[in-house]
């Protein structure tokens, strides 16, 4: 069967915060923004409990959230294709998409908000207890854990902010790094040592995590130079080893930094006029679901404005 073929204003990668508020901005702007929802539609969200930061909505579960703002899209005139981006070709105008399931695309504008993915540990007990206890983001859910033991595993300025935030809740933190000395920037890691509420291990990782079946309550922590293993109870792994950015794909074609996020101008413009960014895919910072969002409106805003531009 031939390969389907599509036209649109606008394409959107991706269907997480980001690419879900590009999709409701660009669908009132009459631009009938297709979006490509990629292998994990809806984005972290998806795998996360109860969110209690979106303004607005005192608690509301991850995936609910998603699925309203997939609707409010539709509604608004986007259309939503399943599969992924597979190959852009970015030197064509308009621009050529093909997806895993054969469909080509033609866009005149592109917004990329494939996102970043946490770095996982990979150890027994992880996947399966990846929202009810193991965690790779201690300002969204840092605040469940009031007064109850956590770890938090890596030793970069990320670790070293997530412990620090943490004492805001809780004086039982304990810090596991691999290596046998902190790599966070000096001032990070100020904000840590000599804290009496903060205990580090060095030279370990955490090989396995514990459960009730429900939530975590514990972990084995594998000395790397001894092999000696401990198991200690804890309500929570925060996973602070970092992130990869989703941007395969665009290697060659747009620029990126040397970890892989693209590089901006002028807040959502990537380095090929007339594709933008959203979200975590260029924001190494924030990482947030509300900053995703309020990045995704800017690029569908910068998007109408370029499409305006290019009638003229």
């Amino acid at each position: 069967m031939a390969a389907a073929h599509r036209t649109t204003k606008v394409v959107i990668i991706g269907s997480g915060p980001a690419g879900l508020t590009a999709a409701i901005y660009a669908g009132r702007a009459r631009l009938q923004p297709m979006v490509i929802q990629g292998n994990n539609p809806g984005g972290q969200l998806m795998g996360t409990t109860l969110v209690e930061n979106w303004p607005g909505i005192k608690s509301i579960m991850g995936p609910k959230l998603m699925m309203d703002m997939q609707e409010q899209a539709l509604a608004c005139g986007a259309e939503f294709v399943s599969g992924m981006v597979t190959e852009i070709d970015t030197t064509l105008r308009p621009f050529v998409l093909t997806t895993n399931h054969g469909i080509t695309i033609a866009a005149d504008t592109v917004i990329v908000a494939t996102g970043a993915v946490p770095k996982r540990l990979n150890v027994p007990g992880e996947q399966e207890y990846w929202g009810k206890g193991v965690t790779s983001c201690a300002v969204c859910d840092g605040a469940f854990y009031k007064d109850k033991k956590v770890i938090i595993v890596g030793g970069g300025d990320t670790a070293m902010e997530d412990a620090s935030f943490m004492t805001k809740f809780t004086n039982e933190i304990t810090i596991v790094h691999i290596l046998d000395k902190l790599t966070a920037s000096a001032a990070m890691q100020e904000r840590v040592v000599g804290n009496s509420n903060i205990k580090i291990i060095y030279s370990s990782t955490v090989s396995e995590i514990k459960g009730n079946g429900d939530h975590v309550t514990g972990a084995i922590i594998t000395n790397k130079l001894t092999g000696k293993e401990e198991t200690i109870t804890t309500d929570a792994v925060f996973v602070a080893i970092g992130y990869s950015p989703k941007t395969d794909i665009f290697k060659g074609k747009l620029e990126t930094d040397d970890f892989g996020y693209l590089k901006v101008t002028n807040h959502t413009h990537t380095s090929v006029p007339g594709i933008f960014s959203a979200g975590d895919v260029a924001d190494y910072r924030y990482r947030q679901a509300v900053t995703s969002a309020g990045s995704g409106c800017m690029a569908a805003l910068d998007a109408e404005r370029y499409l305006a531009h290019k009638k003229k």
